[in-house]
């Protein structure tokens, strides 16, 4: 069984494709070259190898298409960030190192998707910002709670765990903008040494 383009039960670390339909990776590529505003239906259609009426069977619309996208997007962050906290440890130390990992490994993998998603927010009709929003924001809760976890504990040093905590999630979306794959950091340098800097943010005691 196949949940947003990952197995069912594999690991949250493996990205094998880019978990989305024909029709949302064709959306994704045209939005990504010309931005929403400036792709067609007809483009898009074009790139899915459909007709336009056999494009609309799937989805009625270029918005329709924008929020299926960022739905898709963010359906496949929370379910690997969730993934990632139950295989941790149950200290808030190893749930947050873990979600931090998740976070940072999506925006690099589904780096196009995770730009998209946040650029073209302006282009969503307001129920679907809304929803879209909603989303978000439970991904900032994961973080949130395990962050007041770790202070509770006194694993965690910052006086204000709110602010660290959406200070740390900024900087892991932020990857998106300048992640290549020919880099001179690998993947897993990039997560070894942002979780040195997330962990300083949160003031985690060594």
């Amino acid at each position: 069984m196949t949940v947003n383009g990952t197995e069912a039960g594999s690991s949250w670390r493996e990205y094998t494709d880019q978990g989305l339909s024909k029709v949302l990776a064709a959306a994704l590529a045209a939005f990504v070259e010309k931005g929403y505003d400036g792709a067609s239906i007809r483009e898009i259609a074009a790139r899915a190898g459909l007709s336009v009426p056999g494009l609309y069977h799937h989805y009625p619309s270029k918005q329709a298409l924008l929020v299926g996208l960022t739905n898709a997007v963010m359906r496949d962050l929370l379910d690997r960030s969730r993934a990632a906290v139950a295989e941790a440890g149950p200290t808030p130390g190893e749930r947050f190192d873990a979600v931090i990992e998740s976070l940072l490994r999506f925006h690099m993998y589904r780096r196009e998707q995770s730009f998209v998603a946040s650029r073209e927010t302006r282009s969503m009709e307001p129920d679907s910002r809304q929803a879209y929003i909603a989303l978000r924001d439970e991904q900032q809760q994961l973080v949130d709670d395990i962050v007041r976890d770790g202070v509770a504990a006194g694993l965690f040093r910052t006086p204000f765990p709110e602010d660290a905590s959406r200070a740390v999630v900024t900087m892991c979306v932020s990857v998106a903008t300048w992640y290549r794959e020919d880099g001179p950091l690998s993947p897993d340098e990039i997560v070894e040494r942002y979780l040195v800097i997330a962990r300083s943010t949160v003031g985690a005691v060594d």
